[in-house]
């Protein structure tokens, strides 16, 4: 069974060097999404009550509603 599976990815995967090349390309880039999303985590949960996002409502205030025109 295992000696099934291991032929398998080597005929689908190792056995031209196209394959392989595309392999790479895209473990590389799945690797990166899930290694920047995992770093956002842990440096949001690090900085939590530091960052923009999280004091925002501090130093913002609402649109003030427009004053009215007066004919001149």
């Amino acid at each position: 069974m295992a000696g099934a599976i291991a032929k398998q990815t080597y005929n689908l995967f190792f056995r031209r060097s196209s394959n392989y090349l595309v392999g790479i390309f895209a473990s590389a880039f799945v690797f990166e999404i899930a290694f920047d999303g995992v770093s956002d985590r842990v440096w949001d949960s690090l900085n939590k009550g530091r960052q923009w996002k999280d004091i925002r409502a501090k130093y913002t205030t609402a649109a003030a509603p427009a004053e009215e025109e007066s004919d001149e």
